[in-house]
């Protein structure tokens, strides 16, 4: 059902630098690029992405609040790398890798952090207790 997600910005070079290395340790790669800055994100056109863009109103960009952008993972192991990896780079921890809850036998493995814009994320896997 979802296509993609958006993330403001008020920086696109900064914005790109910093996806271009989160989301390149993951095996994404800018997979659309317009002129006015707006950068999309994914592993193939066909599958979800997240895009990053000053805002179209030309006002500033802000983080909304109580949005997130959830970015799943195969492996706790993953989890971690990625919540490091955007602390390494400049984004901010909301939230460090562990159990969030479980359900008959699976439970949510999370992290959370905040990108340069302040824009909230989530890494995460279910699998087994």
């Amino acid at each position: 059902m979802i296509g993609y997600a958006t993330v403001g910005t008020n920086d696109i070079d900064k914005a790109r630098a910093f996806y271009d290395s989160l989301f390149g340790s993951i095996g994404a790669k800018r997979i659309m690029e317009f002129p006015s800055g707006f950068t999309m994100y994914g592993v193939s056109p066909d599958r979800p992405s997240v895009a990053v863009t000053k805002p179209y109103d030309g006002k500033t960009a802000t983080p909304g609040n109580g949005a997130m952008v959830a970015l799943v993972m195969d492996s706790r192991e993953k989890v971690d790398a990625l919540h490091a990896l955007a602390l390494e780079l400049g984004g901010s921890d909301e939230g460090l890798p562990g159990v969030r809850g479980e359900l008959n036998g699976t439970v949510f493995y999370g992290a959370y952090f905040r990108d340069l814009d302040g824009n909230k994320f989530c890494t995460f896997c279910m699998g087994p207790a």
